[in-house]
């Protein structure tokens, strides 16, 4: 069916593979609506700003659907298991795609499309793996992949008369160099660069700061705050129950700030120094001992005291410390990523 009657739900991640399936989708006469799903766990700037650009570009409709609450019952218990870092690759894929056919039938649309290449990815592209996730999804024969299509499966377009097997790519393997070739023929340029806007989830910093959260906090207790302030400051695990957050800049005190609520805030008032949180079961000797790692983050003398106001339940209260010395093998010991 060439006359654009039917029509395709198109994941947007604002990369190359999945600007181009879309692309390809629509080549071949059918009608597209282009989706980005936000997760609250994506890097990289201006990502909205790139799928809408995607979408003007190839003149679609694009929708922003926000998934982020419910996300984070995919991150905290995923039935497949993580990848290298802390993302539930399998789980998400369908989490994403299961998402896409509710919106299929809510658009009328018969089949989605997405950008994955056979054998790009160990984990979630390998050829059972697309199998898996097909199934999951209840998409079935209508998950269709454009730029690996002739080496997959028949697919719902295919096995109507919509396409011919030779109408899909053949790409396979990590290599971007076809994609980037075609992106140049179709004059797409709007689109981040491979892995520009991969999952916050897989950066090692983040990562283990998660693994100790899950470990110390355990993941049903944890909330979107929590997990907010794991991309946050310098993290120091300095008891079983007790972490302090140290501010890196202005702009991270600021926000800090915004998640005092239900933990102790520590402020340098007489000199210049970072916002810190301390948040868990402290006893004093913790309370101290979170205040001087904070203060050897501020503008003090390593030998001198300094006042430390300490904001709880709506309460300030000074604490005089020394700041540990930058050489403390405690600071690296203790620092969690």
């Amino acid at each position: 069916m060439r006359d654009g009657k039917a029509r395709a739900i198109a994941l947007l991640s604002g990369g190359l593979d999945s600007t181009l399936a879309a692309a390809l989708t629509k080549q071949l006469g059918f009608g597209v609506v282009g989706v980005n799903f936000a997760t609250g766990f994506c890097t990289g700037q201006g990502r909205c700003d790139t799928v809408l650009a995607a979408g003007r570009d190839l003149n679609i409709p694009v929708r922003l659907l926000d998934v982020s609450d419910e996300y984070l019952e995919v991150v905290k218990r995923p039935k497949f298991g993580y990848g290298s870092g802390m993302n539930p690759c399998l789980d998400c894929r369908i989490f994403m795609l299961k998402k896409a056919r509710a919106l299929m039938e809510e658009e009328g649309a018969e089949f989605v499309v997405t950008g994955e290449v056979l054998g790009q990815r160990p984990m979630s592209q390998h050829y059972r793996a697309l199998e898996l996730v097909a199934e999951e999804s209840e998409l079935g024969d209508r998950l269709v992949r454009p730029l690996s299509g002739r080496l997959l499966p028949a697919t719902y377009p295919e096995k109507k008369g919509w396409v011919k097997r030779e109408d899909w790519l053949d790409i396979q393997g990590r290599s971007r160099r076809r994609q980037l070739a075609l992106a140049r023929k179709l004059r797409i340029g709007s689109f981040t660069q491979p892995a520009g806007g991969c999952c916050i989830l897989l950066e090692k910093t983040y990562a283990a700061r998660l693994r100790d959260a899950f470990a110390h906090m355990g993941p049903d207790n944890m909330n979107k705050d929590d997990f907010a302030l794991l991309r946050l400051g310098r993290h120091f695990r300095i008891s079983p129950k007790a972490k302090v957050i140290v501010g890196r800049d202005e702009t991270e005190n600021a926000v800090l700030s915004g998640f005092a609520l239900g933990r102790i805030k520590l402020d340098f008032p007489d000199v210049p120094g970072p916002t810190a949180l301390l948040e868990g079961e402290v006893s004093e000797e913790e309370l101290l001992f979170a205040a001087r790692i904070a203060a050897r983050y501020a503008d003090a003398q390593p030998a001198e005291e300094v006042r430390v106001v300490a904001f709880q339940d709506g309460e300030a209260r000074e604490l005089r410390v020394k700041p540990l010395s930058p050489d403390d093998p405690r600071l690296s010991e203790l620092r969690i990523g």
